[in-house]
């Protein structure tokens, strides 16, 4: 457990297999104001984890940002069964065996609306993902969005493709294969971004790799030059 700031931890898992790749696996938590938790992209649940976080408050909802980010979602419904679970609708129709609260459309309203702004960023037929933003620690927090890993998480070999698939640290971007998907949508993509950026963040949660503590908006920019310049606008 890792507090990056009042109200606001982080808690990396093991690894997940992910096409051949050893994935990391990193949990945010964020204390609202009521005290109640807002766990995203939980990590595989241990007694100890559930001890930890539990001295932290009451979890209160779980999220799936997207389709990828639901393996341990069971655990932890077990675990706390009056926590709400939300998801994108690409995790509700692939968990059917799971109960969600309900879906992260655009324009949901969502009970942490006044603390944690939320986007779906769209724009490709393959995947689709819900970002947050913690707004009193000005906190941008993803998942696939951006992959960040440090070199040395990788062998030899799988280092070298991550490189050309553009996720190793400190220039690490949305996997090659998902941003291809959006050639014909990339204004969509590119709006998107925009809205981040006018969020302002000030550190970058990241599921994959290494966060992004200083010079945030730096960082999205020159991870998402793929749609073009985006500082003048920001």
């Amino acid at each position: 457990m890792i507090a990056l700031a009042d109200n606001i931890w982080i808690f990396n898992g093991g690894n997940v297999t992910f096409l051949g790749f050893p994935f990391s696996t990193r949990m945010t938590i964020v204390r609202l104001a009521n005290q109640k938790l807002w766990v995203h992209s939980p990590i595989e649940l241990s007694a100890e984890l559930q001890q930890q976080v539990e001295s932290l408050g009451e979890v209160a909802y779980l999220i799936a940002p997207n389709h990828l980010h639901h393996l341990f979602i069971a655990q932890w419904q077990q675990a706390f069964p009056t926590a709400k679970t939300f998801g994108t609708a690409q995790v509700v129709k692939k968990r059917q065996d799971l109960y969600f609260e309900n879906c992260l459309a655009q324009s949901s309203e969502l009970p942490w609306d006044e603390e944690i702004s939320h986007l779906l960023f769209t724009g490709s037929s393959v995947m689709e993902e819900s970002v947050f933003f913690h707004k009193a620690t000005q906190t941008l927090i993803v998942t696939d969005l951006i992959e960040n890993f440090e070199p040395q998480h990788f062998k030899p070999l799988q280092r070298n493709i991550a490189k050309v698939v553009g996720i190793l640290a400190p220039n690490g971007k949305m996997p090659l294969d998902w941003r291809l998907t959006f050639q014909f949508n990339k204004q969509t993509a590119r709006e998107h971004m925009l809205t981040i950026l006018s969020w302002q963040p000030q550190r970058v949660i990241l599921a994959h790799g290494t966060v992004i503590e200083n010079d945030a908006k730096a960082f999205l920019c020159r991870s998402f030059s793929w749609l073009g310049s985006l500082e003048k606008q920001s």
